[in-house]
């Protein structure tokens, strides 16, 4: 049980809630996320959604994800291509929403990677490393109970309990 992804870091700081994710005003005409990808984080940056690509890892610092606990915020990022979230923290809310619909949440500190650095995370069940392949930078991210692991691989909680792995 692990997991392994490469990608480049698209970093952003501090508390950053979830309608800074995607704002309340947009939810109201649509919650399809392949909709909403063109708006993600425009109140943080307007350009953000337009510069992103597939793999790319959103690095940020303390209570990523705080606010209202809307799962949309979890299933816009991946939308958008982007597979895993680095921060030194995260809200229990949206950090169970990440899991839940296979979007990646690694706590570890993330203060010496910046913008545009290439990242590498790999996850077992015991530990959680991420390689700043650009600086050599290498941090411990918490480790993962097996459980939430097994989650992710199936893509998120509907895959889990689709496989029958959540039915023993």
């Amino acid at each position: 049980m692990s997991f392994a992804f490469r990608g480049r870091a698209r970093r952003l700081g501090d508390d950053l809630n979830t309608d800074y994710i995607i704002a309340s005003t947009r939810k109201r005409d649509t919650l399809d996320e392949t909709v909403l990808t063109r708006y993600l984080l425009e109140t943080v940056d307007p350009a953000f959604a337009a510069s992103v690509r597939p793999g790319d890892l959103i690095v940020a610092g303390r209570n990523f994800g705080c606010g209202s606990a809307m799962e949309v915020a979890a299933t816009v990022i991946l939308a958008a291509g982007i597979r895993a979230v680095l921060a030194e923290s995260f809200s229990r809310t949206f950090y169970r929403n990440a899991i839940n619909n296979g979007l990646v949440p690694v706590a570890c500190d993330t203060t010496g990677i910046v913008e545009g650095d290439q990242l590498e995370v790999r996850s077992t069940a015991g530990a959680t490393e991420v390689t700043d392949v650009t600086s050599g930078l290498v941090v411990a991210g918490a480790a993962m109970p097996i459980l939430m692991i097994e989650i992710l691989e199936a893509g998120g909680l509907v895959g889990y309990v689709r496989a029958g792995a959540g039915l023993k």
